[in-house]
C-alpha cells in the first residue's frame, strides 16, 4: 500500500551498509512465514538433477540442448520473472503456459526465507550471485562513480535492494525515484548517468540497478556507458513489450524446433490495429484476451467474453497503435479453441466452500556468469471470484490475478488477500508440485533466453540501438516517438 512514508521517500536516499532491517522489505504475512519443503526442495535442485528429472519426463528433449541453455550467459537480461498458467487440455495433457516476461520483476517482499539465518533472502542470491559478478565482469568498461538503485514503483523491495547492495559491496548506494512526468534526479551525459544532489552536487554513477517500470524507455536511454541492470533495451526487445516479446518467442522456437523442447504459450495475433481487433476475437470464438503491449502490473490487458466487453474496449481510446489479441484460456466450456487445441485452468484446490480460483504462478530466475540460471522467488496470486462453468459477467474478477491497484498517477496500493506465498499453509492449495515447479523454471529460462537473443538482435557491433529493425518489427509510432535513444 501506498503510504504516507512512501510519498515522503520520493527524494534521493543515501543508503549506508549494515542498516538491513527485514520488516522493511518482506510483507508481513511473509515475515514468520515458513518455506514448504518442496518448495525448499525445488530451490536445492541443481542443473544435472533438473535435467535428469525433467528429460527422464519428457524422453523427446534434447538433454544437451537443455544443459546448455541452463548455463547459458544471457548478455542483457540478467533477471527476469515469468507469470504463469497451470492448465491442461481436454486430453487431460498438463503444461504450464507463459502469460508474459518481465524485466525487472517483483517477488522478494513475498519469499519466506530459506533457512532460519536467511535475513536477506532472495535481495542476496540476486545480488551476489548475478549483481556483482556481472559489475566486476565490466570494471574496467565502466565509467568512475558510485552505485544506485533507480525506481518508479515497489519502494519496499527496492529499498531493499539498495541495502543489500551496500552490505555486500561495504560502498554507500543511492536509492533514486524515477518516475514519470515527476521531479528527475538524474541525467544522462555522453551515456553515463550523473545526479544531482539537492546541495547542486553531481554523482557519477557507474552503474544502477533498475526498478523502473513504467515505460522506462522514455527516461533511460536504450545505449549507456553506466551499467544499467537491466537496460531498457531488454524491456524494449519483449521485458516489457509483449509484441516482441511474442516475436522473440516464436524465433527461438524455430531454433529450438529439433531439440523437443519449446516455448508454451497462448495462440496470439501480433500486430493488430484497433479496428481489426474484434475480427481476431471473433475468430477466437468470441472469447479471447486483448493487450497493449507496453504496459503492465495489470494495467492494458482486457479480457472478453461477451459482447459487451469487446463494446466496452472498442468506445476507449489508446495512447497506442498496436495491440495483441491472444487465445483466453478459462473454464472448459468458455474457454477459446486455438491451433492448440482447447486449454483451461486446472485453478486452485477447492476451498470449503467447494470453490476453485484461477491462479497464476510467479517465478524469478537470475543469471549468473558463472553457474547460469538459477531460480531465485515464487510466488502465486489468486483471482478475486472463484471459476465457474457458467460465463461471468465481469470476466476479469474471475481470469485477472495481478495483486497491482493503481491508485492514481504514479501511486498503487496491492491487494495482498489473494497473494499465495510459498509457505507451508498457501502452496498445498495450488495443487501443483515439484515437476509443475520444475517446468515453470525452465518455461522462464527459455524465455528470457529468448528475449535476451532478441536484445542481441537489435545491438550493433559497437552496441548500438538498431533504430531501423526495431521499427521494422515494431511498427508502432506513439511508442517510437517515447524511445530515449
Amino acid at each position: 500500500m501506498l503510504t504516507t512514508k512512501t510519498v515522503k521517500l520520493r527524494k534521493v536516499e543515501r543508503i549506508r551498509p549494515d542498516n538491513f532491517e527485514q520488516e522493511d522489505h518482506f510483507y508481513p504475512k511473509a515475515l514468520n512465514s515458513q518455506l514448504h519443503p518442496l518448495v525448499s526442495n525445488f530451490l536445492n535442485l541443481d542443473h544435472e538433477r533438473i535435467i535428469k528429472r525433467y528429460s527422464h519426463l519428457n524422453p523427446q528433449i534434447c538433454t544437451d540442448t537443455l544443459r546448455d541453455i541452463l548455463s547459458y550467459e544471457t548478455q542483457h537480461f540478467f533477471w527476469g520473472g515469468s507469470d504463469l498458467f497451470y492448465v491442461t487440455t481436454e486430453a487431460g495433457n498438463r503444461r504450464m503456459v507463459i502469460l508474459e516476461t518481465n524485466s525487472c520483476p517483483s517477488g522478494q517482499k513475498s519469499m519466506p526465507p530459506r533457512t532460519d539465518a536467511d535475513e536477506h533472502r532472495g535481495y542476496k542470491f540476486l545480488i551476489e550471485n548475478s549483481f556483482i559478478p556481472a559489475l566486476k565482469k565490466r570494471k574496467k568498461r565502466l565509467p568512475k562513480g558510485s552505485l544506485a538503485v533507480i525506481y518508479d514503483k515497489n519502494y519496499m523491495e527496492t529499498s531493499g535492494y539498495a541495502s543489500t547492495i551496500a552490505d555486500l559491496t561495504g560502498e554507500d548506494v543511492y536509492l533514486i525515484p524515477h518516475f514519470h512526468g515527476e521531479e528527475q534526479f538524474i541525467t544522462f551525459e555522453d551515456g553515463v548517468m550523473q545526479l544531482k544532489l539537492e546541495t547542486g552536487e553531481i554523482i557519477p554513477i557507474r552503474a544502477a540497478f533498475r526498478y523502473v517500470t513504467q515505460k522506462p524507455w522514455n527516461r533511460i536511454p536504450a545505449t549507456t556507458k553506466t551499467f544499467i541492470y537491466n537496460s531498457t533495451r531488454v524491456c524494449l526487445a519483449g521485458g516489457r513489450n509483449k509484441l516482441l516479446a511474442n516475436k522473440a518467442y516464436e524465433l527461438y522456437n524455430s531454433e529450438l524446433a529439433e531439440s523437443g523442447l519449446r516455448i508454451n504459450m497462448p495462440e496470439t495475433i501480433k500486430d493488430v490495429n484497433k479496428l481489426a481487433v474484434p475480427l481476431w476475437v471473433q475468430k477466437f470464438g468470441g472469447k479471447a484476451v486483448i493487450k497493449i503491449p507496453y504496459s503492465n502490473a495489470g494495467q492494458g490487458v482486457f479480457t472478453v467474453t461477451n459482447q459487451d466487453e469487446l463494446d466496452a474496449f472498442m468506445q476507449m481510446d489508446y495512447p497506442y497503435d498496436q495491440f495483441i489479441v491472444q487465445s483466453l484460456i478459462g473454464h472448459y466450456e468458455w474457454s477459446s479453441t486455438s491451433e492448440h487445441g482447447k486449454f483451461f485452468h486446472i485453478g486452485t484446490v477447492p476451498n470449503k466452500k467447494g470453490n476453485i480460483y484461477i491462479a497464476d504462478l510467479r517465478l524469478m530466475v537470475y543469471n549468473s556468469p558463472s553457474k547460469g540460471f538459477m531460480p531465485c522467488a515464487v510466488y502465486a496470486r489468486r483471482a478475486r471470484k472463484p471459476l465457474e462453468a457458467d460465463y461471468p459477467k465481469n470476466s476479469w474478477d474471475v481470469l485477472g490475478t495481478n495483486l497491482s491497484v493503481k491508485t492514481g498517477e504514479n501511486q498503487w496500493d496491492s491487494d495482498t488477500s489473494r497473494l499465495m506465498l510459498m509457505d507451508r499453509k498457501d502452496f498445498n492449495s495450488l495443487g501443483i508440485g515439484t515437476d509443475d515447479l520444475i517446468e515453470a523454471y525452465i518455461q522462464t529460462v527459455l524465455t528470457i533466453v529468448a528475449i535476451d537473443k532478441m536484445a542481441q538482435y537489435l545491438s550493433n557491433k559497437k552496441g548500438g540501438f538498431k533504430k531501423k529493425l526495431f521499427k521494422t518489427l515494431d511498427n508502432d509510432e506513439s511508442l517510437f516517438n517515447e524511445i530515449m535513444f
